[in-house]
């Protein structure tokens, strides 16, 4: 394997975890599951859990909620196989922690672009609904928007998950 980025977008529930898992299960190597969500609540418990159950036992789970960075660094190499569940919800944490959105972003672009064994980032397509009603939800979508292209034009393939069906798109 040699640096391969994939960026699987789409929006809720469209399949674009499991998709990805499947392009990663079908690779030998490490594999890594890089986890950005916290369990702050019941049905967050409930969701980690169910994607936990889900994935085959050979993804190794690591909880990367703010240090997305630093866990690619640290497991990336020519037989790792990365996946990154999810970049919107690393967006959200960093809002949430009043970080430099916008500097954090650029970080990550310049990082996929060394990466050394393959990189799977699953991020939601949260722009193609309505306007939000609140400003925080709106600079929300529009660092989303922001993010996703950054990691599109730094990524080797682009996918968008729609129903469970995967069309490309890079």
């Amino acid at each position: 394997m040699t640096g391969r980025v994939v960026l699987v977008l789409g929006g809720a529930r469209s399949g674009k975890s499991s998709f990805a898992e499947q392009l990663g299960d079908a690779l030998a190597g490490q594999h890594i599951y890089l986890a950005t969500a916290q369990a702050l609540d019941d049905e967050m418990t409930s969701r980690i859990a169910r994607h936990r159950a889900d994935r085959a036992s050979h993804w190794h789970t690591v909880e990367c909620p703010l240090e997305l960075e630093e866990s690619i660094r640290e497991h990336d190499g020519k037989d790792a196989v990365l996946l990154v569940d999810c970049l919107t919800i690393w967006l959200s944490n960093l809002m949430l922690g009043d970080h430099d959105v916008a500097a954090a972003r650029d970080r990550l672009a310049k990082l996929v672009a060394d990466i050394q064994g393959v990189l799977l980032l699953v991020s939601n397509e949260v722009g193609q609904g309505i306007v939000p009603d609140n400003a925080l939800a709106r600079q929300f979508r529009d660092e989303a928007g922001w993010l996703n292209q950054a990691m599109a034009r730094a990524a080797d393939e682009v996918w968008f998950v729609t129903a469970g069906l995967p069309q490309r798109l890079k």
